[in-house]
């Protein structure tokens, strides 16, 4: 009897300090003690603050997905010629390229990209200067890296485009331009099932 009274008041002490201890109350939340409080209660950074938000990339910095700076300067032409589109050109690119000349350029060099475009109209229209004819004449001997440097830094009378078209588009423009000249190659997607045709005569 004295044996299962002992037990019974252990048990109802051991009850009392497991209920003690899953005590849900506010006091017992709060630690004593934190290590380094800076850390553990750090002060709010909001990002797109009025100030945050007007500052410039930090100089060299490239963004997610986009094509590595282009370091030319603006009478850097001879070396423009010899830069390399580094894209690798499909149709679907040059269809984009398409588009987007059509909208950017057509209005001024035309969508036949012989500088008779709506703005021009032979010299009827609103622009009395002619536009650069790209399929004939000097510019038709231009390079793709030629054609990309005048997108970025204007030529003449024509303004910068670099703002209104990122360094993929403008490539995209350029091959398309490129493609329509007299002695474009083919882009390498197109020229394969061509031979493929006429090995199978």
């Amino acid at each position: 009897m004295k044996r299962t009274s002992n037990i019974l008041i252990v048990a109802a002490l051991a009850t009392g300090a497991f209920l003690a201890a899953c005590n849900k109350g506010e006091h017992n939340r709060k630690p004593g003690r934190i290590y380094m409080p800076d850390m553990y209660e750090s002060r709010a950074y909001e990002f797109y603050s009025a100030r945050l938000s007007g500052l410039k990339p930090v100089e060299g910095t490239v963004k997610r997905g986009e094509l590595l700076p282009y370091h030319l300067k603006e009478a850097d032409t001879a070396q423009a010629n010899l830069v390399k589109n580094p894209l690798t050109i499909t149709p679907e690119d040059l269809k984009e390229g398409e588009r987007l000349f059509n909208i950017y350029c057509g209005i001024c060099h035309g969508t036949a990209l012989d500088g008779n475009g709506p703005l021009y109209k032979g010299g009827e229209g609103p622009y009395s200067a002619a536009p650069a004819n790209l399929v004939a004449g000097a510019k038709a001997g231009y390079t793709e890296g030629r054609l990309f440097h005048v997108m970025t830094y204007g030529y003449n009378m024509m303004g910068s485009y670099a703002s209104q078209l990122d360094r993929a588009q403008r490539w995209k423009i350029a091959a398309y331009i490129k493609s329509k000249q007299p002695g474009a190659a083919k882009p390498a997607a197109e020229a394969a099932p061509a031979k493929d045709s006429a090995t199978a005569k």
